[in-house]
């Protein structure tokens, strides 16, 4: 079979080489961007070197501080509210329709002041009908006086009669029944007009009882009835039925009461200074002492009932309001190193020592210098100072461990 004219028509593959030329040329331009590419990363690396070899420290600092003014450590933590001593729900001593209520929340009352007004028309009503009464029964004590009188005159006469033996004794017998019915009608009448007036009293009472009047000086920080209701000093009729006008609280009276447990209650002593931080401003530390300790335990809770006392009332203290309040030890004692007292106390972590010697790395204007100092008895979280430093200086307390004197730093705020 002859394939001469098969082989004509295959393609010509030669022509699929690459010329050495442009192999050559293009592995040339290869090289050269890797070159390239390289230098960058090299550039680019020791610039970051550069960078981070430049950058300062950075460091965190705290001054120096009096020794009198050292913080006192606290011997035990506990938290509870603001609770007043004069708290008073005002309620009615009788059941009646509130007219009028004069006071509404916020609003500052005095001892005695009316708050609310009771409907007081049917009391008024039965103080007028007794008064009626008692003022009838008054107007006929005269004419049974007139006739007492007139029957004593009688009686004489029939006496001075019966002992001539004119008349007979039952006469004698009769007159002296009169009298004795006329005195004891005036003393009838008597009686009647006192007890119209003790109910006049109780009436009164009762008109009286319709003002409801503060127990003492306060503010208003509930308003519990509303003009219309019904109130009662008992609750009535279900929901329908208030027993309560206000709540009125002595603001002046407002104290903490801590639950402490019973393990630690021995702790806390009567006087004991305490500091008081409301949760509404935990940058205000409030000064206190305490004021008595409740002398039972909840025994379900395992704790004690503690009284603490505000040494200066303010008017952002409220009452229920969270407090945390930190019992303090004693006074911290002047402590003196050979007749020397301290000059400065530093926290413990600014201290380090070198070849025997503490030391401390000192901030002023983005340097430290190293300065040796003498230290003498520890402080709770401080070091007393004797040389070397004054209240007021900054110290490094926490940095590099390759800080070096003279070295600029930056300050961490």
């Amino acid at each position: 079979m002859d394939n001469t004219g098969d082989k004509q028509n295959l393609p010509d593959l030669s022509s699929l080489r690459i010329d050495d030329r442009k192999r050559k040329g293009r592995s040339v331009f290869r090289w050269l961007g890797l070159a390239l590419f390289a230098a960058i990363l090299i550039t680019a690396g020791l610039g970051a070197r550069s960078g981070f070899l430049s950058r300062k420290a950075e460091v965190e600092v705290a001054s120096a501080i009096a020794p009198n003014s050292a913080p006192v450590s606290a011997l035990l933590n506990a938290s509870g509210y603001v609770t007043p001593r004069n708290r008073a729900s005002v309620a009615a001593k009788i059941t009646g329709k509130v007219v009028t209520v004069y006071v509404d929340e916020g609003m500052r009352v005095t001892k005695g002041q009316i708050l609310a007004q009771l409907d007081d028309s049917d009391y008024r009503t039965s103080l007028a009908s007794t008064k009626a009464d008692r003022d009838a029964t008054v107007a006929t004590i005269p004419d049974l006086e007139v006739q007492l009188g007139n029957a004593e005159r009688e009686l004489q006469r029939t006496q001075r009669l019966n002992d001539s033996g004119i008349q007979t004794p039952q006469q004698l017998d009769a007159a002296q029944t009169l009298v004795n019915r006329l005195k004891a009608q005036i003393a009838s009448a008597k009686s009647q007009v006192q007890a119209a007036e003790a109910k006049m009293g109780i009436d009164q009472q009762n008109i009286d009882n319709c003002q409801i009047r503060s127990p003492f000086d306060g503010i208003v920080v509930s308003k519990d009835a509303q003009p219309g209701e019904m109130i009662s000093p008992i609750s009535a009729g279900g929901g329908f039925t208030r027993t309560g006008i206000a709540t009125v609280v002595d603001m002046a009276s407002n104290e903490i009461e801590v639950d402490v447990n019973e393990n630690y209650i021995a702790r806390v002593k009567p006087k004991m200074r305490v500091i008081a931080t409301l949760d509404a401003y935990p940058d205000w530390q409030i000064p206190c002492f305490v004021r008595t300790v409740i002398p039972t335990a909840d025994r379900v809770k395992g704790t004690v009932k503690v009284r603490i006392t505000f040494e200066h009332l303010d008017p952002r203290i409220l009452p229920d309001m969270g407090v945390k309040v930190a019992f303090l030890g004693d006074e911290p004692k002047q402590q003196k190193a050979g007749g020397i007292s301290p000059l400065a106390l530093v926290p413990q972590q600014a201290v380090h020592s070198e070849n025997g010697q503490s030391a401390v790395f000192l901030f002023h204007d983005g340097t430290v210098e190293h300065r040796a100092i003498r230290t003498g008895a520890v402080r709770g979280a401080n070091v007393e100072v004797f040389a070397g430093l004054v209240p007021g200086d900054l110290v490094v307390v926490k940095g590099p461990d390759n800080l070096q004197d003279g070295q600029r730093v930056d300050r961490k705020q």
